[in-house]
């Protein structure tokens, strides 16, 4: 069937994070609000149909993850990734954000020291200094056409380092790590004994032309130094439900942090996230590929409306995620006047970019999982006021 992503939906008044706290965000309750990476369309029919043949059953109690729903996510894996993942090193976590947090407990001690690669996504950074552990930046560097790993830096800080956080692909950047990129990053960690943690919540989300790399993929040794969280939350509009699944290859591992999650009582979820996931997994395929055909065209759109009548903002086009990282630094404004002048005279909610890290100054991420007349209505207010 034909999939509408230009229907308009009202998500105000129902304790929606991006359009119920904009007053308490932006100072504004007004503007157009294109930052939380949700997505304004319609959850899929059917999945919207298998949570509400579940909701009419009149008992809503505890339950568990049976081996059907480990199976769907197998099988999505397989088809899309070519990922032969057993079932036994998943494992339940109501969130990936929750999920690498556990592990950040569960692998590393206080004062411990963990790689991120800034600019990232903020919970990033949280996870690791709200805890004890130190941040080592390994900062992207901007090749003008694409962000790259600075390998170089980043050898010398796994010398003394203990875990690594990869964004795969990245968010807010865009890139979708090549295979080659990951064997650099794996070996540099293997030989150092840094634990990579992997979040792949994006992975589904890789633009046409590109192709996704799980990182566990690229031989044993990495696998067995690594751990992987998947969520069908961000590709199906479901972030709502706090659902994802952490892989596990290495047994050793697996079973402490199974155990770190039993220990937080964090292992059973809730109905309506497995449910919905399964029901993802299993009938998303072509669904998505609407998805991101439509994706494709917001970003062109925004990136030709730029080049034509706002030059100085940077771009890269992105290979994934349905995120762009905008840069407004070539007006020369403060990070302050750059704040006032999109969220209150464009009216416009962005997230800003140096919440991302100091690499994001004077950096907007714009989510376009929209529909193209919003998409629109932004590029006319950014416009008018730049």
């Amino acid at each position: 069937m034909k999939y509408d992503f230009d229907k308009i939906i009202n998500r105000a008044d129902t304790n929606c994070v991006k359009y119920d706290l904009r007053k308490q965000v932006f100072d504004n309750p007004d503007v157009l609000p294109m930052w939380v990476a949700d997505m304004d369309f319609e959850t899929p029919d059917f999945v919207r149909k298998a949570v509400i043949e579940r909701a009419e059953h009149p008992v809503y109690g505890y339950h568990f993850k049976d081996e059907p729903y480990f199976q769907s996510i197998a099988g999505w894996l397989k088809r899309r990734h070519q990922w032969d993942v057993p079932t036994e090193w998943m494992s339940y976590t109501p969130g990936v954000v929750c999920g690498f947090t556990m592990a950040v407990m569960a692998f590393t001690q206080p004062g411990d020291e963990i790689i991120i690669q800034p600019p990232v996504y903020p919970p990033f950074h949280h996870a690791v200094s709200s805890h004890g552990r130190k941040l080592v930046y390994n900062t992207l560097v901007d090749r003008g056409d694409s962000y790259e790993i600075n390998f170089d830096q980043l050898a010398e800080q796994a010398k003394t380092a203990k875990m690594l956080i990869l964004c795969n692909p990245h968010n807010p950047v865009g890139r979708s790590w090549t295979r080659n990129e990951l064997l650099l990053l794996g070996e540099i960690c293997l030989k150092n004994n840094v634990l990579v943690i992997s979040d792949e919540i994006h992975c589904d989300l890789v633009l046409p032309g590109y192709k996704h790399t799980p990182f566990a993929t690229l031989g044993h040794q990495y696998a067995m130094n690594s751990i992987t969280f998947h969520a069908a939350s961000k590709t199906f509009n479901l972030a709502g439900l706090a659902t994802s699944t952490a892989i596990v290859p290495n047994e050793t591992l697996r079973k402490t942090y199974i155990a770190y999650v039993e220990d937080m009582e964090a292992h059973l979820g809730n109905i309506f996230g497995k449910v919905s996931t399964q029901a993802a997994m299993t009938y998303g395929d072509e669904w998505l590929g609407q998805l991101l055909d439509y994706v494709q065209g917001n970003i062109d759109y925004v990136a030709e409306y730029l080049t034509t009548h706002l030059p100085k903002v940077k771009f890269h086009k992105p290979q994934a995620t349905y995120m762009m990282w905008l840069d407004f630094n070539g007006y020369g404004f403060s990070e302050e006047e750059l704040w006032h002048k999109m969220t209150q005279e464009a009216n416009l909610g962005f997230n800003r970019g140096k919440d991302f890290g100091e690499a994001g100054s004077g950096f907007f991420r714009i989510n376009l999982a929209c529909p193209r007349a919003t998409v629109e209505e932004a590029m006319r207010r950014l416009k008018s006021v730049f």
